[in-house]
């Protein structure tokens, strides 16, 4: 991490790396930080500046505690668990049903 001085301000540049183009450099705006209600660690997510791809990478404690202490905005998300043979199961049943696809397109 590096701060740039502009007019004044700091303005704080992490770097990341896109699964597409390599190393990029955001700003704590580029970032949100997903925190685990029942841990200190997360995800956080950014939209790479050159190819425009979302994504999201895996945040251990040390991350989120940078993260945090450069004025990244988070969200505590529950943790829902992992998802069951049941719920699969049901996931598959509605793809069979009809109509789905076109609510999607519909939006």
């Amino acid at each position: 991490m590096e701060e740039d001085r502009h007019i004044g301000e700091a303005m704080t540049t992490i770097r990341t790396t896109c699964k597409r183009c390599g190393d990029v450099e955001l700003t704590t705006g580029d970032i949100g930080l997903e925190l685990a209600e029942d841990d200190s660690t997360g995800n956080y997510r950014f939209s790479c500046p050159t190819c425009g791809t979302v994504q999201r990478k895996p945040a251990n404690h040390r991350v989120v505690s940078i993260l945090l202490a450069t004025g990244v905005d988070y969200e505590i998300v529950p943790n829902l668990g992992v998802i069951t043979e049941d719920e699969i199961a049901a996931f598959a049943r509605s793809l069979d049903e009809g109509g789905w696809h076109s609510e999607l397109t519909a939006q």
